[in-house]
C-alpha cells in the first residue's frame, strides 16, 4: 500500500515570512507539534522549503533565551526539508524517516506539491490497529475451536 493511503491529508503550512510567534500560534490552535514551511509561488501550488517543530523554537529562542518575535519561519526552519512520494510504499517512508532520523514525513506529489504528512504517531497508530485485528482472530479462533471441540 502507498503512504498516500495513511498520510494525514490536513497539513498545517506558513509562508517563510510568518513570525514564530504566528507559527507557534498554529501549533496550538491547531494541536500539532510542526508547520509546514510552503512556497506558494508557483499557481498557488504548496511547495514545502521547510518544516518547524515546537521542539526548533523551544532550543532556538526559549532556551537562549533570546525573544522570539526576532524571528520568522525561515530563520528557524529546518531546510531542505526530507519528503516522500504519494505513491511510495510504506516502507520505503518508514527507511527514509529511520536513515534521516525524522518523526516526520511531509508527502509530495510527482510535481512536489504538497499531498499529506505522515509521522511515527501515525505508524505507532496503524501498527496498533493492526495488532488489535490479529489478536481478536486468535480470541475468536479460540472460542470457535472451543465449540468445534467440545
Amino acid at each position: 500500500m502507498s503512504i498516500s493511503e495513511y498520510c494525514n491529508l490536513n497539513v498545517i503550512c506558513c509562508e517563510a515570512d510568518t513570525p514564530i510567534a504566528e507559527v507557534a500560534m498554529l501549533m496550538r490552535k491547531h494541536h500539532v507539534g510542526d508547520v509546514i514551511v510552503v512556497d506558494s509561488q508557483h499557481e498557488g501550488a504548496r511547495i514545502p522549503i521547510g518544516i518547524i517543530t515546537d521542539r526548533d523554537i523551544l532550543v532556538e529562542t526559549i532556551a537562549l533565551d533570546i525573544e522570539a518575535k526576532l524571528f520568522t519561519a525561515s530563520d528557524l526552519m529546518s531546510s531542505p526539508v526530507t519528503t516522500v512520494q504519494a505513491d511510495a510504499k510504506v516502507a520505503e517512508a518508514l527507511g527514509i524517516m529511520r536513515g534521516k532520523r525524522i518523526r516526520r514525513l511531509p508527502v509530495v506529489t510527482r510535481a512536489g506539491t504538497l499531498f499529506g504528512m505522515v509521522t511515527t504517531d501515525d505508524f505507532v497508530n496503524l501498527l496498533a490497529a493492526e495488532l488489535s485485528i490479529i489478536a481478536g482472530l486468535m480470541v475468536e479462533q479460540t472460542i470457535t475451536e472451543g465449540r468445534l471441540r467440545k
